[in-house]
């Protein structure tokens, strides 16, 4: 192992957080806050952000969208410009804090905000950013990553920026008191796969990041198990804090790293505006079924250790079916069925999307190349 780890992200975690962001942000600085569609208003979490912020001067941006866009993020870097915006607090999901770190990078550069998802600019400043988590999935919380989307060429790219590392991060489990059932079961997901595209690689002996690893897995799964019982304050807090760990760079740090399941996942939510959680358990068996002999080391011990199966000639298909169920029994779609258009339409698409974004060689070991996208893509698509 050869790493570099450090995690600056100041988390203030448990009921009644919010008001603790009146401390965090400096008292002169001007505010911006960020949020989706408005049910912050209706849950009680935009008051608590007005009272906690009632000694500041602040203004709002709302209505970001899940798989946000550039297009309409460019009326919150203009509004930043405008107003010398100083900090910006994101309220939301991954979203919503997707969204505040682009923003917050791309006011602070002259040119179009997208050069930063091209590589066509480099980031040297970036207003601070802190975010109040209102849905656990992605951690973008505390890690210095963002997606955004193009939708005028249909483009979802990733960027990754210290500078728009979150300075904190409140995580008051009482606001997923009124989240949508389908949006908690997609926090689920999307933090067990995170924890998948970190550990289902090769097998380098990292016994603290597997180890680590193998317990969220075993949280999320116990918590799906438990979804029945998900209305109350440990099953929330749980979650949240699993999801949060799942993606703050520690499992990660000197580990192979897979992420091609996210890359072509990327795709289907682009083309076919598929949840992004959901594009996740479409893409992943099919994946692993496809990529079992190169994995199969980790999938044993994803089967041994996490699903507590006996060592068995099977082991590994045994451990690829039980993730395929784990989704099924959440509710969630292993195939993709949103294309409205042929299989092989569908799939053709997809891999000239992959194509023309540079996904040719994907996963730790470069293997999934666009023919075995589209070998993925014969079982992932109905």
């Amino acid at each position: 192992m050869n790493f570099s780890y450090v995690n600056p992200t100041k988390i203030q975690f448990g009921q009644g957080q919010i008001a603790s962001i009146k401390e965090l942000i400096a008292q002169p600085q001007k505010v911006l806050v960020m949020y989706g569609g408005g049910s912050i208003k209706k849950n009680g979490v935009y008051q608590q952000v007005s009272d906690a912020l009632s000694e500041h001067q602040w203004i709002e941006f709302s209505g970001v969208e899940p798989n946000p866009t550039a297009e309409y993020l460019e009326g919150a870097i203009t509004l930043c410009k405008a107003e010398n915006i100083e900090f910006i607090v994101a309220v939301g999901g991954g979203s919503v804090i997707d969204s505040a770190k682009y923003v917050a990078a791309a006011a602070c550069y002259d040119g179009d905000g997208w050069d930063i998802l091209i590589g066509k600019h480099a980031i040297q400043k970036a207003i601070p950013v802190g975010a109040i988590l209102t849905l656990p999935a992605t951690g973008s919380e505390s890690n210095s990553g963002s997606v955004i989307t193009k939708a005028a060429t249909k483009d979802k790219l990733p960027f990754m920026h210290p500078l728009v590392q979150p300075q904190f991060a409140v995580m008051d489990p009482d606001v997923m008191k009124t989240l949508p059932e389908r949006q908690l079961i997609n926090g689920l997901v999307d933090a067990w796969v995170h924890v998948c595209e970190q550990y289902l690689t090769t097998s380098a002996g990292n016994m603290v990041q597997d180890g680590y690893a193998e317990t969220l897995l075993k949280n999320l799964l116990t918590l799906g198990r438990d979804y029945d019982n998900h209305d109350n304050d440990q099953w929330r807090e749980n979650l949240m804090w699993t999801a949060n760990q799942a993606l703050n760079g520690l499992i990660g740090a000197g580990a192979a790293q897979d992420w091609a399941t996210h890359m072509i996942g990327h795709e289907l939510t682009v083309l076919y505006h598929v949840d992004h959680a959901r594009s996740l358990s479409i893409v992943q068996p099919s994946l692993l079924r496809n990529q079992a002999v190169n994995k199969q080391q980790k999938l044993k011990q994803l089967g041994l250790n996490v699903f507590g199966f006996e060592d068995s000639e099977n082991l590994v298909n045994q451990t690829i079916d039980a993730i395929e169920a784990f989704y099924v029994n959440l509710g969630v779609p292993v195939q993709l069925t949103e294309h409205g258009c042929t299989k092989e339409q569908a799939i053709d698409e997809i891999v000239s999307q992959l194509e023309k974004h540079g996904m040719v060689a994907l996963g730790e070991s470069q293997a999934i190349t666009l023919a075995v996208s589209r070998a993925i893509l014969e079982n992932a698509v109905a």
